[in-house]
């Protein structure tokens, strides 16, 4: 029975660490892709011969415009973040507590309208920005970077919100709360997990997003970072320079996975509120 019981945990274990390296895996191929020298980019070896910063002293190169292409990215990330959970918040909390007809089919149209395929759209926005004087802005890539994200905030936090108690209102009413008081110092303290959890994957979808900058920028000084990485150049026309955006996706990288080791118990708690009343 022992045995068994040790073969199971074994098992469990060789499995996890299966999936983390192979997770991790391109993560650590770009990292160590980044520490070569030029003349060593194509070296399968697995830790570098000779450890070199030559490419993060080029991804900072002025000429590059890395620098303002992230500060661009977490505004246009960070504003998108705020604002979708600004009118989730509200929404899913409308479409969990209120009863009115029809109620499922709009929840369902919110989430199916994050179905259409980003190139679906661009052409059109891009035709409507260019007449609005858009184009070029952040709010440019702010606005259909929320056409996607609201969507998902909306149905996790509908979800999350159901899964608390009415009781929870009520009882703050009989206190003498109003429903505005109730929502805003009862509901909402307790719903933090589920709202952290939602702009954590917001603000990396937002991050991540590259097709609709690309295509509404066309100045370095407003492209967002992924855009930048794609339009590093080499030492000459034909040179792909694979080290700089190694360098770079470290770079654009690592602030996320920062983030969610320092928050993972969040994220964990957000994830799993609500599977037990």
């Amino acid at each position: 029975m022992m045995l068994t019981a040790k073969w199971r945990s074994g098992l469990l274990y060789a499995g996890v660490g299966a999936v983390v390296a192979y997770c991790l895996a391109p993560f650590y191929w770009m990292l160590v892709s980044s520490l070569r020298r030029t003349s060593d980019i194509f070296d399968t070896s697995l830790v570098p011969s000779s450890v070199s910063f030559e490419n993060y002293r080029a991804v900072f190169d002025p000429a590059q415009g890395f620098g303002r292409a992230l500060l661009n990215s977490l505004v246009v990330a960070g504003v998108t973040t705020v604002l979708a959970l600004l009118v989730a918040t509200f929404t899913a909390y409308a479409m969990a507590r209120l009863e009115f007809r029809f109620k499922r089919l709009i929840l369902t149209l919110i989430i199916a309208t994050s179905m259409f395929p980003v190139v679906s759209i661009v052409v059109p926005l891009l035709k409507l920005f260019t007449d609005i004087g858009w184009i070029n802005t952040y709010q440019a890539m702010i606005v259909p970077s929320m056409s996607f994200a609201l969507p998902l905030a909306v149905w996790n936090l509908t979800t999350f919100f159901r899964q608390m108690p009415d009781e929870l209102e009520h009882a703050a009413m009989v206190d003498g709360c109003t429903r505005g008081q109730a929502f805003r110092k009862v509901i909402i303290p307790l719903a933090a997990p589920g709202i952290f959890t939602t702009a954590i994957i917001t603000f990396i979808a937002a991050w991540n997003e590259f097709l609709i900058a690309l295509s509404m920028t066309n100045k370095p000084a407003m492209q967002t970072a992924p855009v930048a990485i794609s339009k590093f150049t080499g030492a000459t026309t034909y040179e792909t320079p694979f080290g700089s955006q190694m360098a770079a996706g470290v770079l654009v990288t690592v602030p996320l996975v920062v983030m969610v080791l320092l928050f993972q118990r969040r994220i964990v708690a957000g994830l799993t509120a609500g599977a037990a009343k």
